[in-house]
């Protein structure tokens, strides 16, 4: 009885429309029901929309974009339909019947299956391969407003096409339709310097400021020139800073003007003078900031911009200014010169105790009396008459540099920081020797030899005389006071000087070291 009301279940099914039995889905959509041309209709439709579908790669901020079609896309199963539509349809009553409850209890799915051509995917993907970079480190600035910005860093980014080109395989069989980005897989390398850590320095650590206004123009330009060389400087954790390396050559080529300098105690133009007030006040800086000095020298000849054994001297070959970042942080050196106000200020993040201050204290050991320092210059080219005073005396002095540390207003400590030695310069005079009177200028010549500027005075004002004469002039002008001369005052601060070397080994050289300058002079 039950064979027979089976036969009649399907019997009645066979006399339905050439339909597909219920249960049946192809992708998400149920085609029970469908004739096989509306199932064959849908699937078109599907296929279509794929091909014309839009994939794109992302690679950091650039992409490459292709339709399926032009990935060679393909409909893989095409006999699908058929294949879903003899479901419960064909095959003897028993194999039609038992199809037919297998879908009453679970429906059946099938997929559209799909493929590219491989070439064309391949190219696609290694399209992207134009965008591979190289990290770009972070940056810091100081803006228009005054405050440090800071501009992020970005990863370098290399391709992994194998797995770029599994990502688009693995989309293509999620079988969806649709403008679709996906993310291209690379290998990334994160810069050292990221806007993170940079805009962590928001601490000043050290400022210092020196006056450079009456400056001559030449000096006051290369003030200028040498720190603009400086500013924008960022160190990281254990790297090194060479204030030489950093402002040299001084060439004109290189920025710098003439300005004033010494050269064996006298004063003449070179390129560069001044640059050593720029390395001056940043040392001061840099002590403010507590970070490690490493090499640091004085002046020959005292400098008046700042107080002794604060000042740090550079020449180019001979002598510098280093120091390191010894902190955990980065550090950032704005350096400006405008209107004959020269500053440096270092940022960072500040790790010392809110309660803990420091001081710096000059303080002088010795000095010598630079009133009597004299030097007489011959010069060939004027008159026996002419006494000019080329340069004022320099002091010779000693001096030792003291750092306290303070903790809640208490005095804990006290470090010595360093120990200068100022050599003294004597004032110099030119003495015009020019003259027909030979027995004069001989003894001009052994006046100037012996530094005796009274005997020069004395000669300039009566000539060779007997040694009656001699010695009744001498008795008349015994109380003469030195007149005073028309000076010519170095430009303020001391100008640069170029002295001999007696430590070097060619005790001959003299170089650039004095107040600045800092270049070789054969």
């Amino acid at each position: 009885m039950a064979l027979s009301a089976g036969c009649l279940f399907l019997s009645s099914a066979a006399e339905q429309p050439d339909v597909i039995s219920s249960g049946v889905f192809i992708g998400e959509q149920d085609v029970s029901g469908m004739t096989v041309e509306e199932a064959q209709a849908y699937v078109k439709g599907e296929v279509k929309a794929l091909e014309d579908s839009r994939i794109t790669i992302q690679m950091g901020d650039d992409q490459v974009s292709r339709t399926w079609k032009e990935l060679g896309l393909e409909w893989k199963n095409t006999d699908l339909v058929d294949e879903v539509s003899q479901i419960g349809t064909t095959g003897n009553i028993i194999r039609r019947y038992k199809e037919q409850k297998d879908l009453q209890n679970q429906s059946s799915r099938y997929e559209i299956e799909y493929t590219l051509d491989e070439s064309a995917a391949e190219a696609f993907v290694e399209s992207c391969r134009a965008f591979n970079s190289q990290p770009v480190e972070g940056t810091a600035y100081m803006g228009d407003d005054g405050m440090l910005h800071v501009e992020g860093g970005t990863d370098g980014l290399t391709l992994d096409a194998d797995a770029t080109l599994a990502t688009l395989q693995k989309h293509l069989d999620s079988r969806q339709a649709g403008d679709v980005v996906i993310d291209a897989t690379v290998e990334r390398v994160s810069p050292v310097v990221t806007a993170e850590m940079l805009s962590q320095m928001t601490d000043v650590l050290g400022s210092a400021t020196t006056d450079y206004s009456a400056s001559s123009w030449g000096r006051a330009k290369n003030v200028e020139n040498g720190t603009s060389k400086i500013n924008g400087t960022l160190l990281l954790p254990g790297e090194s800073f060479s204030v030489t390396e950093a402002v040299s050559p001084f060439t004109a080529e290189n920025g710098y003007e003439l300005a004033p300098s010494y050269e064996s105690g006298q004063v003449v133009d070179s390129y560069g003078g001044g640059i050593c007030q720029v390395s001056t006040t940043l040392y001061n800086a840099v002590l403010k900031s507590e970070l490690e000095v490493d090499a640091r020298s004085n002046h020959t000849m005292l400098v008046n911009y700042v107080e002794p054994s604060k000042d740090a001297a550079i020449a180019e070959g001979l002598m510098d200014f280093v120091f390191t970042n010894d902190l955990e942080y980065p550090i950032f050196i704005a350096g400006s010169a405008y209107y004959g106000t020269l500053n440096f200020t270092i940022f960072g993040v500040e790790t010392r105790p809110s309660n803990r201050s420091i001081e710096f204290i000059s303080e002088t050991t010795s000095q010598t009396d630079p009133a009597t320092n004299i030097k007489l210059v011959a010069k060939t080219d004027q008159n026996v008459g002419y006494l000019y005073q080329a340069q004022s005396p320099h002091q010779g002095l000693t001096a030792v540099l003291w750092k306290n540390v303070y903790v809640d207003g208490m005095l804990t400590d006290t470090i010595q920081v360093n120990s200068s030695v100022y050599l003294a310069s004597p004032a110099i005079y030119e003495v015009g020797v020019v003259t027909d009177n030979q027995a004069l200028a001989t003894a001009l010549y052994t006046a100037i030899g012996q530094n005796n500027l009274q005997q020069v005075q004395t000669l300039m004002a009566t000539g060779l005389q007997t040694e009656a004469q001699q010695t009744e002039t001498q008795a008349q002008t015994d109380t003469v006071v030195v007149p005073e001369q028309p000076v010519q005052q170095p430009d303020q601060p001391v100008p640069d000087q170029v002295i001999p070397d007696q430590t070097m080994p060619d005790a001959g050289q003299g170089y650039v070291d004095g107040a600045d300058g800092e270049v070789l002079i054969g």
